[in-house]
Protein backbone atom coordinates (compact mmCIF):
# COMPACT_ATOMS: atom_id res chain seq x y z
CA UNK A 1 0.00 0.00 0.00
CA UNK A 2 2.49 2.13 0.88
CA UNK A 3 5.00 1.11 -1.63
CA UNK A 4 3.95 3.65 -4.62
CA UNK A 5 3.91 6.45 -2.51
CA UNK A 6 6.52 9.28 -3.02
CA UNK A 7 8.05 11.62 -0.46
CA UNK A 8 6.39 15.21 -0.32
CA UNK A 9 3.39 13.90 -2.18
CA UNK A 10 0.12 14.56 -0.21
CA UNK A 11 -1.90 11.39 0.69
CA UNK A 12 -6.00 11.51 1.64
CA UNK A 13 -6.17 9.26 4.26
CA UNK A 14 -9.69 7.55 5.53
CA UNK A 15 -10.43 5.75 8.72
CA UNK A 16 -12.29 2.44 8.01
CA UNK A 17 -12.89 1.57 12.09
CA UNK A 18 -12.06 3.03 15.02
CA UNK A 19 -9.40 1.28 16.91
CA UNK A 20 -10.01 -0.07 20.96
CA UNK A 21 -6.82 0.37 22.04
CA UNK A 22 -5.44 3.71 23.17
CA UNK A 23 -2.00 3.41 21.78
CA UNK A 24 -3.25 3.44 17.96
CA UNK A 25 -5.76 5.77 18.97
CA UNK A 26 -3.03 7.80 19.84
CA UNK A 27 -1.09 7.15 16.81
CA UNK A 28 -4.04 8.34 14.92
CA UNK A 29 -4.85 11.20 17.04
CA UNK A 30 -0.52 12.08 16.31
CA UNK A 31 -0.97 11.44 12.82
CA UNK A 32 -4.36 13.32 11.87
CA UNK A 33 -2.75 16.47 14.15
CA UNK A 34 -0.69 16.67 10.64
CA UNK A 35 -3.07 17.56 8.37
CA UNK A 36 -2.70 21.29 7.67
CA UNK A 37 -6.33 22.90 8.65
CA UNK A 38 -5.89 20.54 11.87
CA UNK A 39 -2.64 22.56 12.52
CA UNK A 40 -4.12 26.04 11.79
CA UNK A 41 -7.18 24.92 14.46
CA UNK A 42 -4.33 24.21 17.04
CA UNK A 43 -2.32 26.61 16.79
CA UNK A 44 -5.45 29.49 17.09
CA UNK A 45 -6.64 27.49 20.23
CA UNK A 46 -3.50 28.09 21.62
CA UNK A 47 -3.03 31.50 21.10
CA UNK A 48 -6.28 32.41 22.66
CA UNK A 49 -5.72 30.06 25.20
CA UNK A 50 -2.31 32.08 25.96
CA UNK A 51 -4.59 35.15 25.80
CA UNK A 52 -7.05 33.72 28.83
CA UNK A 53 -4.59 32.68 30.93
CA UNK A 54 -5.24 34.07 34.65
CA UNK A 55 -2.22 35.06 36.52
CA UNK A 56 -2.31 35.64 40.43
CA UNK A 57 -0.58 36.03 43.45
CA UNK A 58 -0.32 33.89 46.33
CA UNK A 59 2.17 33.59 48.83
CA UNK A 60 4.29 36.58 46.79
CA UNK A 61 4.32 34.29 44.06
CA UNK A 62 3.11 34.67 40.59
CA UNK A 63 0.35 31.28 40.14
CA UNK A 64 -1.02 31.03 36.78
CA UNK A 65 -4.37 29.28 35.95
CA UNK A 66 -4.20 27.47 32.73
CA UNK A 67 -7.30 26.27 30.70
CA UNK A 68 -7.01 22.59 29.10
CA UNK A 69 -5.99 21.92 25.76
CA UNK A 70 -9.14 21.44 23.20
CA UNK A 71 -9.89 18.66 21.62
CA UNK A 72 -9.67 19.17 17.82
CA UNK A 73 -9.30 15.97 16.45
CA UNK A 74 -11.49 12.62 17.29
CA UNK A 75 -11.07 9.10 15.77
CA UNK A 76 -14.19 7.84 14.52
CA UNK A 77 -15.24 5.59 11.70
CA UNK A 78 -15.18 7.57 8.46
CA UNK A 79 -12.92 10.68 9.68
CA UNK A 80 -10.47 11.62 7.01
CA UNK A 81 -7.61 14.15 7.07
CA UNK A 82 -4.54 14.96 4.67
CA UNK A 83 -1.22 15.32 4.83
CA UNK A 84 2.09 15.39 3.22
CA UNK A 85 3.88 11.86 2.90
CA UNK A 86 7.26 11.28 4.44
CA UNK A 87 9.48 8.27 5.11
CA UNK A 88 9.39 9.23 8.61
CA UNK A 89 5.69 8.56 8.89
CA UNK A 90 5.84 4.98 7.22
CA UNK A 91 6.52 3.20 11.06
CA UNK A 92 3.13 4.77 12.25
CA UNK A 93 1.44 4.58 9.54
CA UNK A 94 2.09 0.61 9.09
CA UNK A 95 0.97 0.36 12.79
CA UNK A 96 -2.50 1.09 12.28
CA UNK A 97 -2.66 0.17 8.40
CA UNK A 98 -5.73 -2.05 9.10
CA UNK A 99 -7.61 0.92 10.30
CA UNK A 100 -6.55 3.07 6.95
CA UNK A 101 -7.59 3.92 3.18
CA UNK A 102 -5.00 5.21 1.95
CA UNK A 103 -5.30 7.94 -1.82
CA UNK A 104 -3.43 9.87 -3.16
CA UNK A 105 -4.90 13.57 -2.86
Amino acid sequence: MFDTLKAGQMITITLKSAPRAAGNKATLQRLMRLDPTNKKALGRAYRVRESRMTTYNRGNRDWVKRESCARIVTVGKGESFSLRYTPMLLADLKSVEKYLTVAKA
